[in-house]
């Protein structure tokens, strides 16, 4: 395993993949990990859907990127990757635990849906261990959510909040986005006030 401060240095977003497979255990490890990103309230309202393999990660793009539409997809190479994690969420399971005598007093209006924030955190460490396993990984957006959820019989409660595609890193060209410098913490972090 690598220094964490050397896994977040090297966290990027991967776009293409080989095919060669994610070893069972790091796909374990990774599923284990994401399990353990905070949980507003100990809810435990994220669930994952883990795609591992050229049947289950095609029947994803089948339904989220129709053939018919891929010959205009900026990023081929995506499809390949050899495991897709999709971190699912239920608002309404935040709502049932924040009813709940223990939490009587807290607010039942959330500016940030806490839903949102906890299955963002599961990506990360999804993201964060792929690194720590010598992977690449990429967080990207579900393309007709619907049509996934149909296809894998996820309930109708949970939302995808994106995927995770992990895999051995293949060439690929950089973002456009990747193309422009980091802020500099001078411009970003306030310390005491704004």
């Amino acid at each position: 395993m690598s220094d964490f401060q050397d896994v977040v240095r090297r966290r990027r977003m991967v776009r293409s993949f080989t095919a060669e497979p994610v070893p069972d255990e790091v796909v374990e490890r990774l599923v284990a990990n994401a399990q353990r990103g905070p949980s507003a309230g100990f809810t435990q309202g994220v669930e994952l859907l883990v795609l591992n393999g050229v049947e289950e990660t095609g029947r994803f793009w089948d339904v989220s990127l129709p053939a018919a539409e891929r010959e205009d997809f900026a990023w081929p190479g995506l499809l390949g990757a050899p495991l897709l994690v999709l971190p699912w969420t239920s608002a309404q399971a935040y709502r049932d635990r924040y009813a709940l005598a223990d939490k009587a007093s807290a607010p039942k209006q959330w500016d940030v849906p806490y839903w949102h924030v906890d299955a963002a955190f599961a990506a990360l460490l999804a993201l964060l261990t792929a690194v720590d396993a010598g992977l690449g990984a990429l967080f990207f957006r579900v393309f007709r959510p619907d049509a996934v959820r149909a296809a894998f019989a996820v309930p109708t409660e949970f939302e995808p909040v994106g995927a995770v595609a992990v895999g051995y890193p293949a060439p690929d060209r950089p973002s456009t986005s990747s193309r422009r410098p980091r802020r500099p913490s001078a411009e970003v972090v306030h310390r005491g006030r704004w």
